[in-house]
């Protein structure tokens, strides 16, 4: 197993600039105000907006969904994998847009489950989610869904299972523990 650093001046681009992140990320059972719940947390009382639906074919109009994969690349999981699961919802866990943000929802896990310590935790959410993107995968027919590469999401959940963390990162803070981006393709033009 090795161990992975990112270095800390890595560029990650946003896909919508203009949103606030979060002031921390959620980590459970770590004494951080609840978002929703709590007075002092990070959303409280904000809209939460029920999301429009994925489509897969313009993925690239729907803020939710870009809002989370940013969220998933500043190392905001609990907030990737709340905004992923409440798409999941209104797009139908079933379809075929609902079975691939589960497998989002299941990275998302993964990297809560890194802050969580849980490596146990690690392992079998990435891995689920690397055999819900293979089936995936399977079912459309395509190298791309909604934007990102299945064949490199499936690298990269089995990538996530197989890696050792750092057991000190700092309460609160956002870090990205995973060595890959999420970057989607651009819109092909229609």
């Amino acid at each position: 197993m090795s161990s992975f650093q990112i270095s800390e001046e890595q560029e990650v681009p946003r896909l919508l600039p203009h949103i606030d992140l979060p002031e921390y990320t959620f980590i459970t059972g770590r004494g951080l105000p609840h978002p929703y719940r709590d007075p002092r947390g990070h959303s409280h009382q904000k809209k939460n907006r029920t999301p429009k639906p994925l489509n897969a074919e313009a993925w690239a109009e729907n803020r939710a969904y870009l809002l989370a994969i940013d969220l998933f690349n500043y190392g905001y999981y609990w907030e990737s994998h709340d905004g992923w699961d409440r798409l999941c919802r209104v797009s139908g866990a079933d379809t075929e847009v609902g079975k691939f943000l589960k497998g989002l929802v299941k990275m998302a896990a993964a990297g809560m489950k890194v802050r969580e310590q849980s490596i146990h935790g690690v392992r079998r959410h990435a891995a689920s989610a690397g055999e819900v993107f293979a089936d995936v995968a399977a079912e459309a027919g395509n190298e791309y869904y909604c934007g990102l590469e299945l064949t490199m999401l499936q690298f990269a959940a089995d990538r996530a299972a197989q890696l050792s963390y750092k057991r000190d990162l700092p309460l609160g803070q956002p870090l990205r523990v995973f060595p890959f981006l999420l970057q989607p393709e651009p819109m092909p033009l229609g």
